[in-house]
């Protein structure tokens, strides 16, 4: 089978077409012949090596996929040859084939084509388990959400208006502004020309009961100042810098929680709940066409490297995706 491989791990880090082996499943896995994938942060920090897949994945990259079951494993029992399915992987998924858990493989939402479809799992596990699972998200609650216009972003929003929050979020340039508008948003602040703060503070959404932050950086005294009392602050990238001068004086005032998650390291017992989740509470969202992924563009799978170079430019509303052709 065709794989986009990683070589020269680091700063001149390339992806290469090479061929491997299909492999095939162990008792509890299912074979996927992959027509999409999806395209994430995480997989370009693996480039650099700061984000290696967990023991036992595969080395290439690809954190989620749509496609055709190939083959089980002699334990599978929901899933048969040439079912539609979307899963989440450790690694793996810039293939033509690849293996999936039976338990984090779902059924594709029939009203999705297949490269709606790869823009689910390892983007909708991540919201689902950072805004609701960790930050607890209630309905009326006020919700900011940083980088509205990324594929996080585009979920975030529509996820969180779904459950009845008002939905606060930043992005980059008017364009993507008004986008983050008509999917949702209910505040949203042009960072390229207005300080996020400022623009907040003076709304009649001024203080966040949960923030959902890629940035970091100076960003982090600004998320404090604009909490509620018990305000949960959840940390899923760090855009501007992992590392910053912090006012603790916010956190013992207001009761914060400042907390923060990586998917992919987590066992499979901590995946499989979040994936129950998304079989009850989002699919019948997405089959309704309540919520749905937002697709920016997608290229070829001989193309990854292009994908990776829009990915980094920031100039993308929603997700970028590799298709099998």
């Amino acid at each position: 089978m065709k794989v986009i491989d990683i070589v020269n791990h680091g700063k001149n880090s390339q992806l290469v077409l090479a061929e491997k082996t299909i492999p095939s499943p162990k008792e509890d896995e299912v074979l996927i012949e992959v027509q999409a994938s999806g395209v994430n942060r995480p997989d370009i920090l693996q480039r650099y090596g700061l984000h290696p897949p967990p023991k036992g994945s595969p080395d290439h990259p690809g954190l989620e996929v749509s496609g055709l079951i190939s083959e089980v494993g002699s334990q599978v029992k929901k899933f048969k040859k040439g079912d539609k399915v979307i899963a989440l992987l450790g690694g793996g998924g810039y293939a033509e084939y690849c293996l999936a858990n039976q338990q984090l493989t779902l059924p594709m939402p029939e009203n999705l084509s297949f490269k709606e479809a790869a823009a689910i799992p390892e983007t909708y596990f991540t919201v689902w388990n950072n805004i609701f699972r960790i930050g607890k998200l209630k309905s009326n609650e006020n919700i900011l959400i940083h980088g509205g216009s990324s594929g996080i972003g585009t979920t975030a929003i529509q996820m969180s208006k779904q459950f009845g929050a008002n939905v606060i979020t930043t992005t980059s340039n008017n364009d993507k502004l008004n986008k983050c508008y008509k999917i949702g948003a209910d505040f949203v602040v042009n960072y390229g020309n207005q300080d996020f703060y400022e623009e907040i503070k003076k709304s009649k959404y001024n203080e966040m009961d949960v923030i959902l932050d890629i940035v970091g950086g100076d960003y982090t005294n600004k998320n404090y100042a604009l909490s509620a009392m018990n305000a949960r602050i959840v940390q899923i990238a760090y855009l501007k810098g992992n590392l910053c001068n912090i006012d603790l004086s916010h956190i013992m005032r207001k009761s914060l929680v400042h907390t923060g998650s990586v998917l992919r390291p987590k066992n499979l017992e901590y995946k499989v709940a979040i994936a129950n989740d998304i079989k009850s509470e989002i699919l019948p969202l997405i089959g309704g066409g309540k919520i749905k992924p937002i697709i920016y563009k997608s290229f070829i799978l001989e193309d990854a490297a292009q994908a990776h170079d829009l990915m980094k430019s920031g100039k993308h509303f929603g997700k970028i995706i590799l298709t099998k052709e």
